[in-house]
């Protein structure tokens, strides 16, 4: 069972280092630790410099540490999907490697060209960066209202309805000539709507839409499927490709529409499921993968993990949408691994 956290809860954390002059050395001891990196895979080592390398490594638990990021960072799952999403270049046949009798060799090269290496390789993955974020800009100009990860906001509806929108939600409105029409492009969004039974208010989401007359529901769309709770009133889902396949959901109850239909009605709880208006998340006895899944939700930069965690380990917690960095410490200490903070807000628990 994880650690119950609370907005009480009390943590050490390490105090970052301080003064030009510590700085400055971080930076040289990362600088040294990238061309260590890059210098142990272009080549096979000899005695001689894995020695040496070991001299280096163990100097300081900085530069064990530094190593360490490099390493956890190049076997994570999300750089490597990054890195075999990018366009491989035939080598120039006339800048290839000399050959000898039976054997290549390629010394190491010195670290103005190693960083000129990954300099190009940095720009190569701020390319493809540029590709991913083109459904984003396409987000932007369809929405009429939309939230960055990490933030909430409420917004009055034409109609005197109340609007919601979590983290990293968009939506695009029409309330022309009296409809009452809203669109989830993206994430998750709660409506508190005005009695009006001349004009029904509709929610569309991927797979599901949502019809009412006055009551207070939300709507959260996934990849895999859409979930509607209700909390007050009462509405009628039903499923965008197959209009016969509807569901009337009671205060207190919940459904989720999919391509391959819609669910049974469900009990829910919108206290727990829906805390983030209060900017809470709040699990109870969750398997850690799902705990991470959601958390990642309110951050832009990313969360990786290299330790193994146990299928088994849940989790109940109680925390704030504005500290998921807090959070994500409390899970690495009832887990027993070590988060590490890297440059740009990537996360890494090891």
């Amino acid at each position: 069972m994880g650690r119950e956290s609370s907005e009480d809860d009390v943590r050490a954390e390490a105090m970052p280092p301080t003064g030009r002059q510590d700085d400055e050395t971080v930076d040289l001891i990362e600088d040294e630790a990238l061309d260590w990196f890059a210098r142990l895979r272009n080549a096979t080592p000899g005695a001689a410099e894995l020695a040496e390398f070991q001299a280096w490594h163990q100097q300081s638990p900085r530069h064990a540490e530094a190593f360490a990021d490099l390493e956890a960072i190049w076997g994570s799952s999300a750089f490597a999907s990054a890195v075999r999403s990018l366009p491989v270049a035939p080598p120039s046949p006339a800048k290839a490697p000399a050959r000898r009798a039976g054997r290549t060799t390629a010394s190491a090269p010195p670290a103005k060209r190693l960083r000129l290496k990954f300099g190009a390789v940095a720009a190569l993955l701020m390319l493809a960066i540029g590709i991913w974020q083109a459904p984003a800009l396409w987000l932007r100009w369809q929405a009429d209202y939309l939230t960055a990860a990490g933030d909430r906001a409420t917004i009055r509806l034409p109609d005197g309805s109340t609007m919601i929108l979590n983290t990293a939600s968009a939506v695009a409105l029409d309330f022309d000539g009296g409809r009452r029409n809203v669109r989830l492009l993206q994430g998750e969004a709660f409506f508190d709507v005005q009695h009006d039974p001349a004009h029904p208010f509709h929610v569309a989401a991927q797979f599901g839409v949502v019809e009412v007359k006055g009551t207070a529901f939300s709507v959260r769309a996934d990849e895999a499927r859409d979930a509607v709770i209700l909390e007050r009133g009462r509405v009628e889902v039903r499923r965008t490709s197959e209009q016969a396949d509807r569901a009337t959901l009671e205060p207190d109850e919940q459904v989720f529409a999919s391509a391959g239909g819609l669910s049974a009605v469900e009990p829910a709880d919108p206290a727990t499921a829906l805390a983030w208006r209060q900017g809470r998340i709040v699990f109870d006895d969750q398997p850690i993968a799902k705990v991470l899944s959601e958390l990642r939700r309110y951050r832009s930069a990313p969360i990786l993990v290299t330790a193994s965690l146990a299928d088994g380990f849940r989790v109940s917690g109680n925390y704030r949408t504005t500290d998921i960095e807090g959070a994500l410490q409390s899970l690495a200490d009832a887990a027993g691994v070590t988060l590490t903070a890297l440059p740009g807000g990537v996360i890494i628990l090891r």
